[in-house]
């Protein structure tokens, strides 16, 4: 996979991707999962940050897409929010401000 000259091009794609994802999640899972990881891929070729509205669709330890109350559990506590994976069982804590 080549870097992406313009980097517009780039999050567009990404975001394409995502939205690929997440029409194809209650069909396919492994297919959304696979979208995740291709986003992944290209924004690390182009050395790039994902959005952080992106970030937080998909698991940091597994990589697999996340929805709401199919394979996440989403809580506050204690001033943070608290997204538990199901696939990997492992949590991710994001404060609140």
């Amino acid at each position: 996979m080549k870097p992406i000259k313009n980097k517009d091009t780039a999050l567009e794609k990404i975001n394409d991707l995502f939205t690929l994802a997440q029409q194809s999640f209650s069909s396919d899972q492994a297919l959304a999962n696979r979208y995740v990881t291709l986003a992944r891929k290209i924004a690390m070729k182009n050395r790039m940050r994902i959005p952080k509205e992106l970030k937080r669709c998909f698991c940091k330890h597994c990589y697999k897409y996340l929805m709401p109350g199919v394979n996440v559990r989403i809580r506050t506590r204690g001033g943070k929010v608290i997204i538990s994976c199901f696939e990997c069982k492992k949590f991710l804590r994001i404060p609140i401000r």
